[in-house]
């Protein structure tokens, strides 16, 4: 009889949250996993950066510094998100044991909040998507996703860039450079391979990085 009224209902509400919950922990996983490689490739990506100011080449230096703000802001992104995810399985844990005295799923405005904030982020978009149109079809949430995306960010970074960037090149100099003053261009050098060395070593990690930011 189970196994009919599920083939003609579909799966009880129980069956619907764990399977929610489930697809929670896996999405917290992979952010685990993207913050740890993101963590790796600014870490190679402060080594150069004090391996150019070592060298007088502190233009080059501040491009990758920028690069750092930008992982940091990403990093920050995935873990306030991943937090997220976790209030939701919260929420979802309380509708699990109203579900045990009222007998049916009750409408949630804090899993619609939390749901619209992480539809934003493109690595679980397509996930809450579909877990937010199976909630409301059992009664959870009464409405669709706002599917709009931030695009403040570009113009926040710009904006603040100049101050983040050199609080990065103070914390990798130990104040030599950054927040004790105003930066230069660095020093001119001879070493012609050396440069080029360099370049290909900062175009490098930068793709790096704008892979794990897109």
């Amino acid at each position: 009889m189970q196994t009919i009224n599920r083939f003609l209902y579909g799966p009880t509400p129980e069956e619907r949250i764990r399977a929610w919950q489930a697809k929670l922990r896996a999405e917290s996983r992979q952010l685990d996993r993207e913050m740890r490689q993101l963590d790796l490739a600014t870490n190679q990506v402060r080594q150069t950066i004090k391996r150019l100011v070592s060298k007088g080449d502190v233009k080059s230096a501040r491009i990758l510094a920028k690069e750092v703000v930008r992982s940091n802001r990403q990093k920050d992104r995935l873990s306030v998100s991943k937090a997220r995810l976790g209030s939701i399985g919260i929420q979802l844990t309380q509708q699990m044991a109203m579900l045990k005295v009222t007998g049916s799923l009750q409408k949630s405005t804090e899993i619609m909040k939390l749901s619209n904030a992480l539809v934003k982020l493109p690595q679980i978009s397509q996930t809450m998507r579909e877990m937010s149109m199976e909630m409301t079809k059992v009664g959870i949430l009464d409405e669709m996703l706002q599917d709009t995306l931030d695009m403040e960010e570009d113009e926040e970074l710009e904006e603040e860039a100049d101050a983040e960037v050199d609080k990065v090149l103070f914390e990798l100099t130990d104040g030599k450079l950054g927040e004790a003053g105003k930066v230069g261009t660095g020093l001119p050098t001879s070493q012609t391979l050396e440069e080029e060395e360099t370049e290909q070593n900062m175009e490098k990690y930068r793709q790096q990085l704008n892979a794990l930011l897109s």
